[in-house]
Protein backbone atom coordinates (compact mmCIF):
# COMPACT_ATOMS: atom_id res chain seq x y z
CA UNK A 1 0.00 0.00 0.00
CA UNK A 2 1.45 3.16 -1.25
CA UNK A 3 0.29 7.03 -0.69
CA UNK A 4 -0.46 8.36 -4.19
CA UNK A 5 -1.94 11.81 -5.81
CA UNK A 6 -5.02 12.99 -6.96
CA UNK A 7 -7.51 13.00 -3.59
CA UNK A 8 -10.87 11.98 -4.90
CA UNK A 9 -9.60 11.93 -8.35
CA UNK A 10 -7.09 9.08 -7.67
CA UNK A 11 -9.31 5.96 -8.60
CA UNK A 12 -10.52 5.44 -11.81
CA UNK A 13 -13.95 6.80 -13.31
CA UNK A 14 -14.01 9.95 -11.15
CA UNK A 15 -13.80 13.68 -11.84
CA UNK A 16 -14.24 16.60 -9.71
CA UNK A 17 -13.96 20.09 -9.91
CA UNK A 18 -14.61 23.12 -7.65
CA UNK A 19 -15.24 26.83 -8.57
CA UNK A 20 -15.91 29.98 -7.15
CA UNK A 21 -20.04 30.84 -8.07
CA UNK A 22 -21.20 33.81 -5.82
CA UNK A 23 -22.13 32.44 -2.45
CA UNK A 24 -18.90 34.07 -0.74
CA UNK A 25 -18.14 37.71 -1.14
CA UNK A 26 -14.63 36.84 -2.04
CA UNK A 27 -14.31 35.75 -5.55
CA UNK A 28 -11.05 33.86 -4.72
CA UNK A 29 -11.90 31.36 -3.03
CA UNK A 30 -13.85 28.60 -4.58
CA UNK A 31 -17.52 28.04 -2.85
CA UNK A 32 -18.83 24.94 -4.50
CA UNK A 33 -17.46 21.47 -5.53
CA UNK A 34 -18.93 18.58 -7.49
CA UNK A 35 -17.51 15.02 -7.82
CA UNK A 36 -18.73 12.71 -9.99
CA UNK A 37 -18.50 8.99 -11.22
CA UNK A 38 -18.78 8.07 -14.44
CA UNK A 39 -20.60 4.74 -13.88
CA UNK A 40 -23.38 4.53 -11.12
CA UNK A 41 -21.08 3.47 -7.62
CA UNK A 42 -22.11 1.82 -4.05
CA UNK A 43 -22.68 4.30 -1.57
CA UNK A 44 -22.47 4.57 2.52
CA UNK A 45 -22.69 7.36 4.57
CA UNK A 46 -22.86 8.67 8.57
CA UNK A 47 -23.93 11.49 9.78
CA UNK A 48 -23.81 13.52 12.52
CA UNK A 49 -26.11 12.87 15.87
CA UNK A 50 -27.11 16.50 16.54
CA UNK A 51 -31.04 16.95 16.56
CA UNK A 52 -30.29 19.83 14.73
CA UNK A 53 -29.51 18.16 11.13
CA UNK A 54 -28.70 20.55 8.09
CA UNK A 55 -31.31 19.68 4.83
CA UNK A 56 -28.76 18.16 2.65
CA UNK A 57 -27.87 15.23 5.26
CA UNK A 58 -31.80 14.51 5.37
CA UNK A 59 -32.29 14.71 1.30
CA UNK A 60 -28.91 12.49 0.92
CA UNK A 61 -30.02 10.29 3.30
CA UNK A 62 -33.48 9.37 1.36
CA UNK A 63 -30.78 9.53 -1.71
CA UNK A 64 -28.64 6.90 -0.46
CA UNK A 65 -31.81 4.56 0.67
CA UNK A 66 -30.51 2.15 -2.48
CA UNK A 67 -27.25 2.31 -1.57
CA UNK A 68 -26.09 3.99 -5.22
CA UNK A 69 -24.43 6.95 -5.67
CA UNK A 70 -22.81 8.94 -8.80
CA UNK A 71 -22.31 12.50 -8.10
CA UNK A 72 -21.65 14.89 -4.84
CA UNK A 73 -22.42 18.48 -4.69
CA UNK A 74 -21.33 20.58 -1.84
CA UNK A 75 -21.71 24.23 -1.07
CA UNK A 76 -19.37 26.62 1.60
CA UNK A 77 -19.68 29.87 2.80
CA UNK A 78 -22.99 29.52 3.63
CA UNK A 79 -24.71 26.06 5.10
CA UNK A 80 -28.06 25.36 4.26
CA UNK A 81 -29.28 24.35 7.55
CA UNK A 82 -32.61 25.69 9.89
CA UNK A 83 -33.81 27.59 6.49
CA UNK A 84 -37.44 26.81 5.95
CA UNK A 85 -36.71 25.97 2.42
CA UNK A 86 -33.73 23.95 3.12
CA UNK A 87 -35.50 20.73 1.43
CA UNK A 88 -36.12 22.24 -1.52
CA UNK A 89 -33.18 24.31 -1.68
CA UNK A 90 -31.63 20.56 -1.52
CA UNK A 91 -33.32 18.65 -3.85
CA UNK A 92 -33.03 21.79 -6.62
CA UNK A 93 -29.24 21.69 -5.98
CA UNK A 94 -29.78 17.58 -6.94
CA UNK A 95 -31.74 18.43 -10.01
CA UNK A 96 -29.66 20.85 -11.38
CA UNK A 97 -26.75 18.40 -11.13
CA UNK A 98 -28.53 16.08 -13.02
CA UNK A 99 -29.51 17.92 -15.22
CA UNK A 100 -26.15 18.64 -16.32
CA UNK A 101 -24.66 14.98 -15.71
CA UNK A 102 -27.95 13.32 -17.18
CA UNK A 103 -28.21 11.28 -14.57
CA UNK A 104 -30.80 10.68 -11.76
CA UNK A 105 -31.09 13.16 -9.28
CA UNK A 106 -31.34 10.17 -6.55
CA UNK A 107 -28.50 9.12 -7.42
CA UNK A 108 -26.60 12.72 -5.67
CA UNK A 109 -25.45 13.39 -2.36
CA UNK A 110 -25.87 16.75 -0.94
CA UNK A 111 -24.03 18.61 1.34
CA UNK A 112 -23.63 22.34 3.02
CA UNK A 113 -21.24 23.86 4.79
CA UNK A 114 -20.61 27.80 6.49
CA UNK A 115 -22.70 29.86 8.86
CA UNK A 116 -25.85 28.53 10.47
CA UNK A 117 -29.18 30.14 10.03
CA UNK A 118 -28.36 32.45 7.08
CA UNK A 119 -30.90 32.09 4.27
CA UNK A 120 -29.37 30.08 1.24
CA UNK A 121 -29.96 32.00 -2.35
CA UNK A 122 -30.41 29.14 -4.49
CA UNK A 123 -29.31 31.76 -7.47
CA UNK A 124 -25.72 31.57 -7.85
CA UNK A 125 -25.79 28.05 -6.90
CA UNK A 126 -27.83 27.35 -10.13
CA UNK A 127 -25.86 30.09 -11.75
CA UNK A 128 -22.48 28.11 -10.98
CA UNK A 129 -23.71 24.54 -12.13
CA UNK A 130 -23.28 24.30 -15.54
CA UNK A 131 -20.08 25.91 -15.43
CA UNK A 132 -18.82 23.50 -12.57
CA UNK A 133 -19.74 20.45 -14.60
CA UNK A 134 -18.49 21.75 -17.69
CA UNK A 135 -15.49 21.79 -15.80
CA UNK A 136 -14.93 18.16 -14.21
CA UNK A 137 -11.79 16.80 -14.93
CA UNK A 138 -9.77 13.95 -13.75
CA UNK A 139 -7.19 16.75 -12.21
CA UNK A 140 -9.99 18.14 -10.27
CA UNK A 141 -9.48 17.41 -7.10
CA UNK A 142 -7.72 19.40 -5.67
CA UNK A 143 -10.36 22.45 -6.72
CA UNK A 144 -12.95 20.37 -4.99
CA UNK A 145 -11.02 20.04 -1.95
CA UNK A 146 -10.63 23.81 -2.00
CA UNK A 147 -14.05 24.33 -2.82
CA UNK A 148 -15.53 22.57 0.73
CA UNK A 149 -13.37 24.65 2.78
CA UNK A 150 -14.51 27.31 5.41
CA UNK A 151 -12.49 28.38 8.30
CA UNK A 152 -9.59 25.77 7.10
CA UNK A 153 -6.35 27.08 6.28
CA UNK A 154 -4.88 24.36 4.57
CA UNK A 155 -6.53 21.88 2.01
CA UNK A 156 -6.98 18.13 2.97
CA UNK A 157 -6.96 15.52 0.73
CA UNK A 158 -4.98 11.85 0.39
CA UNK A 159 -5.10 8.68 -2.06
CA UNK A 160 -3.67 5.75 -1.54
CA UNK A 161 -2.71 2.18 -4.21
CA UNK A 162 -3.19 -1.41 -3.27
CA UNK A 163 -3.57 -4.67 -4.40
CA UNK A 164 -7.00 -6.72 -4.25
CA UNK A 165 -7.72 -9.97 -5.96
CA UNK A 166 -4.15 -9.05 -8.05
CA UNK A 167 -5.87 -5.79 -9.55
CA UNK A 168 -4.49 -2.36 -8.77
CA UNK A 169 -7.28 -0.50 -6.56
CA UNK A 170 -7.23 3.16 -5.49
CA UNK A 171 -9.23 4.96 -2.87
CA UNK A 172 -8.98 8.87 -1.97
CA UNK A 173 -10.47 11.14 -0.23
CA UNK A 174 -10.96 15.27 0.68
CA UNK A 175 -12.25 16.67 3.84
CA UNK A 176 -13.05 20.05 5.72
CA UNK A 177 -13.29 20.65 8.91
CA UNK A 178 -11.35 23.39 11.22
CA UNK A 179 -14.03 24.75 14.09
CA UNK A 180 -17.21 22.66 15.74
CA UNK A 181 -15.96 19.33 15.61
CA UNK A 182 -16.46 16.99 18.26
CA UNK A 183 -18.46 14.32 16.08
CA UNK A 184 -20.08 10.76 16.99
CA UNK A 185 -20.73 9.53 13.80
CA UNK A 186 -19.10 11.44 11.88
CA UNK A 187 -17.23 14.48 11.15
CA UNK A 188 -17.80 17.84 9.56
CA UNK A 189 -17.25 16.98 5.74
CA UNK A 190 -15.80 14.01 4.47
CA UNK A 191 -15.62 12.73 0.54
CA UNK A 192 -14.48 9.21 -0.18
CA UNK A 193 -13.68 7.46 -3.70
CA UNK A 194 -12.87 4.37 -4.68
CA UNK A 195 -12.62 1.96 -7.78
CA UNK A 196 -12.96 -1.12 -6.13
CA UNK A 197 -16.01 -3.47 -6.54
CA UNK A 198 -17.77 -3.96 -3.07
CA UNK A 199 -21.34 -4.16 -2.25
CA UNK A 200 -23.73 -1.51 -0.61
CA UNK A 201 -23.80 -3.64 2.96
CA UNK A 202 -20.06 -4.01 3.03
CA UNK A 203 -19.20 -1.08 2.20
CA UNK A 204 -21.64 0.08 5.27
CA UNK A 205 -20.31 -2.41 7.33
CA UNK A 206 -16.38 -0.40 6.42
CA UNK A 207 -17.25 2.72 7.07
CA UNK A 208 -19.41 2.19 10.60
CA UNK A 209 -16.72 0.53 11.74
CA UNK A 210 -13.87 2.39 10.59
CA UNK A 211 -15.28 6.08 11.78
CA UNK A 212 -15.24 4.66 15.36
CA UNK A 213 -11.42 4.37 15.58
CA UNK A 214 -10.76 7.36 12.96
CA UNK A 215 -13.71 10.46 12.93
CA UNK A 216 -15.26 9.59 16.27
CA UNK A 217 -11.79 10.29 18.00
CA UNK A 218 -11.07 13.93 16.81
CA UNK A 219 -11.99 16.82 19.13
CA UNK A 220 -10.89 20.36 17.93
CA UNK A 221 -13.71 22.43 20.26
CA UNK A 222 -16.18 20.00 21.98
CA UNK A 223 -19.07 21.16 19.52
CA UNK A 224 -20.75 18.78 17.21
CA UNK A 225 -21.79 20.11 13.74
CA UNK A 226 -25.39 20.25 12.46
CA UNK A 227 -23.60 19.22 8.73
CA UNK A 228 -21.47 16.49 9.52
CA UNK A 229 -20.84 13.93 7.39
CA UNK A 230 -18.74 11.29 5.98
CA UNK A 231 -19.61 9.73 2.42
CA UNK A 232 -17.85 7.00 0.06
CA UNK A 233 -18.58 5.95 -3.03
CA UNK A 234 -17.05 3.02 -4.89
CA UNK A 235 -17.38 2.37 -8.78
CA UNK A 236 -16.25 -0.97 -9.17
CA UNK A 237 -13.79 0.10 -11.94
CA UNK A 238 -10.97 -1.59 -10.24
CA UNK A 239 -12.59 -4.96 -11.78
CA UNK A 240 -12.00 -6.91 -8.61
CA UNK A 241 -14.01 -9.93 -7.83
CA UNK A 242 -16.83 -8.01 -5.83
CA UNK A 243 -16.47 -7.87 -2.26
CA UNK A 244 -19.57 -9.39 -0.48
CA UNK A 245 -18.37 -10.85 3.14
CA UNK A 246 -15.14 -10.75 5.20
CA UNK A 247 -12.06 -12.11 4.37
CA UNK A 248 -9.31 -11.38 3.03
CA UNK A 249 -9.86 -8.62 0.30
CA UNK A 250 -12.39 -7.22 2.25
CA UNK A 251 -9.10 -6.60 5.43
CA UNK A 252 -6.90 -5.29 2.66
CA UNK A 253 -9.87 -2.45 1.95
CA UNK A 254 -10.39 -1.76 5.44
CA UNK A 255 -6.72 -1.58 5.88
CA UNK A 256 -6.74 1.23 2.69
CA UNK A 257 -9.99 2.75 3.95
CA UNK A 258 -8.64 3.00 7.56
CA UNK A 259 -5.58 4.56 6.37
CA UNK A 260 -6.85 7.27 4.26
CA UNK A 261 -9.67 8.13 7.06
CA UNK A 262 -6.43 8.65 9.84
CA UNK A 263 -4.66 10.61 7.73
CA UNK A 264 -7.93 13.09 6.89
CA UNK A 265 -8.28 13.11 11.18
CA UNK A 266 -4.92 13.92 11.47
CA UNK A 267 -5.22 16.62 8.65
CA UNK A 268 -8.45 18.24 10.45
CA UNK A 269 -7.03 18.28 13.94
CA UNK A 270 -3.83 19.55 13.20
CA UNK A 271 -5.57 22.89 11.30
CA UNK A 272 -8.64 23.34 14.12
CA UNK A 273 -9.34 26.62 14.53
CA UNK A 274 -6.11 29.00 15.64
CA UNK A 275 -4.34 25.93 15.92
CA UNK A 276 -0.36 25.49 16.03
CA UNK A 277 -0.13 22.05 16.99
CA UNK A 278 -1.25 18.75 16.30
CA UNK A 279 -2.19 16.80 19.06
CA UNK A 280 -2.30 12.58 19.34
CA UNK A 281 -2.89 10.83 23.03
CA UNK A 282 -1.79 7.73 22.75
CA UNK A 283 -3.20 5.12 25.00
CA UNK A 284 -2.21 1.82 25.78
CA UNK A 285 -2.65 -1.15 28.76
CA UNK A 286 -6.19 -0.61 28.94
CA UNK A 287 -8.98 -3.81 30.05
CA UNK A 288 -11.40 -3.04 27.40
CA UNK A 289 -10.95 -1.07 24.26
CA UNK A 290 -13.71 0.96 25.30
CA UNK A 291 -11.92 2.48 28.56
CA UNK A 292 -8.54 3.30 25.94
CA UNK A 293 -11.03 5.16 24.25
CA UNK A 294 -12.71 6.92 26.35
CA UNK A 295 -9.50 8.43 28.10
CA UNK A 296 -7.88 9.21 24.97
CA UNK A 297 -10.80 10.96 23.94
CA UNK A 298 -11.21 12.82 27.22
CA UNK A 299 -7.54 14.24 27.27
CA UNK A 300 -7.72 15.45 24.15
CA UNK A 301 -10.85 17.05 24.78
CA UNK A 302 -9.60 18.51 27.80
CA UNK A 303 -9.72 22.40 27.45
CA UNK A 304 -6.83 22.71 30.38
CA UNK A 305 -4.89 20.56 28.40
CA UNK A 306 -4.91 21.80 24.83
CA UNK A 307 -3.91 25.29 26.64
CA UNK A 308 -1.17 23.65 28.35
CA UNK A 309 -0.10 22.17 24.80
CA UNK A 310 -0.22 25.47 23.31
CA UNK A 311 2.17 27.14 26.25
CA UNK A 312 4.74 24.29 25.90
CA UNK A 313 3.92 23.70 29.85
CA UNK A 314 4.49 20.07 30.60
CA UNK A 315 1.89 20.10 33.13
CA UNK A 316 0.81 16.80 33.02
CA UNK A 317 -1.71 16.97 36.05
CA UNK A 318 -3.88 17.95 33.63
CA UNK A 319 -3.65 14.95 31.52
CA UNK A 320 -4.31 12.89 34.73
CA UNK A 321 -7.24 15.43 35.76
CA UNK A 322 -8.58 14.18 32.71
CA UNK A 323 -8.20 10.85 32.70
CA UNK A 324 -9.59 10.93 36.78
CA UNK A 325 -13.39 12.92 35.18
CA UNK A 326 -13.33 10.70 31.90
CA UNK A 327 -15.79 7.95 33.53
CA UNK A 328 -13.49 5.02 32.77
CA UNK A 329 -12.74 2.54 35.19
CA UNK A 330 -8.98 3.05 35.73
CA UNK A 331 -6.55 2.04 38.62
CA UNK A 332 -5.00 6.08 38.81
CA UNK A 333 -1.83 4.65 40.97
CA UNK A 334 -0.78 2.69 37.86
CA UNK A 335 -0.99 5.57 34.94
CA UNK A 336 2.32 6.24 33.42
CA UNK A 337 2.14 9.69 31.35
CA UNK A 338 4.98 11.21 28.62
CA UNK A 339 4.99 13.67 26.05
CA UNK A 340 6.81 12.64 22.98
CA UNK A 341 7.91 14.89 19.45
CA UNK A 342 10.37 14.78 16.79
CA UNK A 343 12.88 16.61 19.33
CA UNK A 344 12.53 12.97 21.74
CA UNK A 345 10.48 11.58 24.62
CA UNK A 346 10.31 12.59 28.42
CA UNK A 347 8.90 11.01 31.16
CA UNK A 348 6.76 12.93 33.59
CA UNK A 349 4.34 10.55 35.79
CA UNK A 350 4.89 7.03 36.91
CA UNK A 351 2.18 5.17 38.82
CA UNK A 352 -0.05 8.36 39.07
CA UNK A 353 3.19 10.41 40.98
CA UNK A 354 5.56 13.23 39.16
CA UNK A 355 8.72 11.88 38.99
CA UNK A 356 11.58 14.56 38.31
CA UNK A 357 12.22 15.63 35.00
CA UNK A 358 14.13 18.57 32.94
CA UNK A 359 11.50 21.70 32.38
CA UNK A 360 13.77 22.18 28.94
CA UNK A 361 13.63 19.36 27.88
CA UNK A 362 9.89 19.05 28.24
CA UNK A 363 10.08 22.33 26.97
CA UNK A 364 11.55 21.75 23.76
CA UNK A 365 9.72 18.72 23.29
CA UNK A 366 6.60 20.87 23.68
CA UNK A 367 7.48 23.53 21.28
CA UNK A 368 7.59 21.23 18.17
CA UNK A 369 4.48 21.42 15.81
CA UNK A 370 3.15 17.53 16.43
CA UNK A 371 3.04 16.22 20.11
CA UNK A 372 1.88 12.72 20.95
CA UNK A 373 0.64 12.71 24.82
CA UNK A 374 1.47 8.84 26.08
CA UNK A 375 -0.70 7.43 28.48
CA UNK A 376 -0.03 3.59 29.25
CA UNK A 377 -3.12 2.42 31.88
CA UNK A 378 -1.26 -0.31 32.45
CA UNK A 379 -3.84 -2.83 33.08
CA UNK A 380 -4.17 -4.82 30.17
CA UNK A 381 -3.49 -5.04 26.43
CA UNK A 382 -5.77 -3.02 24.76
CA UNK A 383 -5.25 0.59 23.37
CA UNK A 384 -6.75 3.62 21.51
CA UNK A 385 -5.77 6.92 19.80
CA UNK A 386 -7.72 10.64 19.55
CA UNK A 387 -6.49 13.43 17.64
CA UNK A 388 -6.99 17.14 18.56
CA UNK A 389 -5.46 20.73 18.65
CA UNK A 390 -3.71 23.24 21.16
CA UNK A 391 -6.37 25.81 22.62
CA UNK A 392 -4.90 29.34 21.71
CA UNK A 393 -5.85 32.76 21.67
CA UNK A 394 -6.89 32.90 17.87
CA UNK A 395 -9.76 30.41 17.97
CA UNK A 396 -11.82 32.98 19.98
CA UNK A 397 -10.65 35.47 17.78
CA UNK A 398 -12.18 33.25 14.61
CA UNK A 399 -14.99 32.38 16.41
CA UNK A 400 -16.04 35.85 18.41
CA UNK A 401 -16.80 37.37 14.85
CA UNK A 402 -17.08 34.48 12.84
CA UNK A 403 -20.51 35.24 11.31
CA UNK A 404 -19.96 38.97 10.87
Amino acid sequence: MKIINGGVCAAKGFKANGIHCGIRHNRKKRDISLIYSQVPATAAAVYTTNLVKGAPLIVTKKHLENGVAQAVICNSGNANTCNANGIEIAEKMSELVAKELNINAQDIVVASTGVIGQPLNIEPIANGIPELAKGLSEDGGLYAAEGIMTTDLAVKEVAVEFTVGGKTCRIGGIAKGSGMIHPNMATMLVFITSDVKISSEMLSKALKSDIQNTFNMISVDGDTSTNDMVTVLANGLAENTEITSDGEDFEVFMKALNTVNVTLCKMIAGDGEGATKLLECSVSGAKELKIAKTVAKSVICSSLTKAAMFGADANWGRVLCAIGYSGADVDVNKIDVAFSSPKGVIDVCKNGAGVAFSEEKAKEILLEKEITILVNLNDGEFCSKAWGCDLTYDYVKINGDYRT
